[in-house]
């Protein structure tokens, strides 16, 4: 049987102990001096009907004056109490649900981050924001005030009892009768809507995600007119939402009525025997009056399990999902040696073989030097391994045999951190943040003076469109970017990469959203970013690279061919073809065609 969520909850948050006891301590404090008026109420009726035969007159108190200002004075202090614990428990209740919330939300999304690549694409970005925000909000509502409503009807369950079979042993049996059938129908509740709200929690999940994904591609959808269809598509999956929570509605909003049903026998019960027997002397009114006012302390708060039990369900049908993302295993995990001088030696790979989940190898015994300080690039048709080597370096994966080293150190030895600091890079889809220019320009190097940011945009050849933005560099880009142009954008991101000052330089795709006088102007510019650092370039458009001091050829995950450009060019083989069909000299061979 597996754990349940809140046991493990518990786990995650064990550290709040003093905080938990202290809330429990002071919402069963604040329910037994909720109870404490009736017994006042007892005390008062019992002066007024017995006089110097109450129960204050036995203890010695015989003025009834005495007696009603004790009984008053008492009434004052436990309002007072009860008011004071009321506001304590509320404000460690609340707090600890923020903080609970505050840290599982940091906890699950730095988790998140250290998560290989190979996950990430089995999951839908809309389910993962739900997860973050939604259901870590419906676990923040069950401790903001569902786990006192329960703390506090089992407090009033046991205490009224007690009094109970303190004062009639045979009303306590007629007043608590009831709550074994409230008690049964709870937990068949709990087991029969659990299922309803995991299903309710998914379709919230589908739902986030196609308006997540929808959100991010508006271009597209208006481009191909698709605006109907995916309207049809969001209607379907909300009316989803809704259908899964109607079911749940369903069961939800039976449960208090039928409980209130049960809760009205004990009632009636009470009022019916208890008046019977103070009508036969077996009761005095002032117990009676007492034990009135507790039944219905004790059965009314029980027609609330139901929206107490709904809120329960839902923050444990959201706990368990952000808690089995919280342990997901991580697949590639981090060496403890520095980098060090390591970043400035040779990078090899041995005899590399590596395949996507559920796909065929896309490396095969793949072996290759690239020596410290040249600049080297790949080419090579789509799915010839290209961009996996990059990934690899990177250790968004892990070769499943062969290894890999970075100064005759294996990647998995190496500091992640260290190792990514290493390297600067320039991919083909541009992610660009919310903020200025200089914000993008120097978000691997916060530190960096506007000097320093100003030389990489020049490098980068982006200060000519920069100081063309109505306020330069501390010009707003919007999401993603999106004021900007696809060219200016790979230029904001090689930039960045330059600023970074890497030892490691990769360019995957770099000069790909550039037209043909940024791309020449980029590669002027590589000519002096590539100066005291090992450059790797990927590229389809071969006039990029023809200056790299190796270029080599891949195709079905292995190399084909390698050398200088002049060389290859001179080989008459894959690459000679491909610089022809460039330059105009051929026709395009489709089996060859670079994208």
């Amino acid at each position: 049987m597996s754990e349940s969520p809140l046991k493990r909850l518990y786990k995650h948050a064990r550290h709040h102990r003093g905080r938990l006891a202290a809330a429990v301590f002071f919402s069963i404090t604040n329910k037994l001096l909720d109870l404490a008026p009736p017994v006042l109420i007892g005390a008062a009726v019992d002066v007024v009907v017995r006089k110097e035969e109450s129960f204050l007159g036995a203890q010695g108190i015989t003025d009834l004056g005495d007696q009603l200002l004790l009984v008053s004075g008492l009434t004052v202090v436990v309002w007072v109490l009860e008011s004071a614990t009321e506001y304590l428990h509320q404000w460690f209740w609340r707090n600890l649900a923020q903080t609970v919330q505050h840290e599982l939300r940091g906890q699950t999304y730095t988790h998140i981050q250290d998560l290989d690549m190979s996950w990430f694409a089995d999951q839908a970005r809309g389910d993962l924001m739900a997860v973050l925000n939604d259901d870590i909000n419906q676990l923040e509502r069950f401790l903001d005030g569902g786990a006192n409503a329960i703390l506090q009807v089992l407090t009033t369950a046991i205490a009224v009892s007690i009094a109970f079979v303190s004062a009639s042993p045979e009303l306590a049996a007629w007043a608590v009768a009831p709550i074994p059938f409230i008690l049964a129908g709870s937990f068949w509740f709990q087991g029969t809507i659990t299922p309803h709200y995991t299903l309710v929690r998914q379709r919230a999940a589908e739902l986030n995600a196609l308006l997540s994904n929808n959100l991010e591609g508006i271009a597209t959808i208006k481009s191909f007119t698709a605006e109907t269809h995916e309207a049809e598509r969001v209607a379907q999956a909300s009316d989803a939402y809704r259908q899964a929570n109607r079911k749940a509605i369903a069961l939800s909003s039976a449960f208090s009525p039928l409980i209130r049903m049960l809760v009205v026998v004990g009632f009636t019960a009470t009022l019916l025997v208890g008046g019977q027997r103070v009508l036969d002397g077996v009761l005095t009114a002032a117990t009676y009056s007492t034990l009135i006012y507790l039944t219905q302390r004790l059965l009314w708060p029980l027609t609330r399990l139901g929206t107490t039990f709904d809120l329960y369900q839902r923050a444990m049908a959201s706990t368990r999902r952000v808690l089995n993302l919280v342990e997901t295993p991580i697949e590639v995990h981090d060496g403890d040696q520095n980098v060090g001088n390591a970043s400035q030696g040779d990078i090899v790979f041995e005899g590399v073989n590596f395949a996507y989940p559920g796909r065929e190898p896309v490396l095969l015994d793949f072996s290759w030097r690239i020596k410290a300080g040249s600049t080297v690039a790949i080419v090579g048709s789509t799915g010839s391994g290209k961009s996996t080597l990059i990934r690899l370096l990177l250790r968004f994966h892990d070769p499943s045999q062969g290894r890999i080293t970075l100064g005759n150190v294996n990647l998995r030895e190496l500091r992640m951190a260290e190792l990514r600091q290493s390297l600067s890079m320039v991919g083909q889809q541009v992610f660009l943040f919310p903020g200025t220019v200089r914000d993008n320009i120097a978000y691997g190097s916060p530190d960096a003076s506007l000097a320093d940011i100003q030389e990489a945009a020049s490098l980068a050849e982006a200060s000519a469109f920069i100081a063309e933005l109505p306020k330069g560099m501390a010009s707003e880009i919007g999401e993603s970017g999106q004021k900007l142009s696809g060219g200016q954008r790979q230029r904001l991101s090689i930039a960045r990469a330059v600023l970074k000052g890497a030892p490691i330089l990769i360019l995957d795709e770099a000069t790909s959203a550039v037209d043909n006088d940024t791309e020449a102007a980029i590669q002027r510019s590589l000519l002096h970013i590539s100066q005291n650092r090992t450059t790797l370039i990927i590229a389809h458009r071969l006039s990029t690279i023809r200056h790299a001091d190796e270029i080599v050829v891949m195709e079905a995950g292995r190399i084909i061919e390698r050398g200088t450009h002049e060389a290859l060019v001179a080989q008459d083989g894959t690459y000679a073809r491909l610089w022809r069909v460039q330059t105009g000299e051929s026709t395009p061979d489709s089996a060859l065609e670079m994208t």
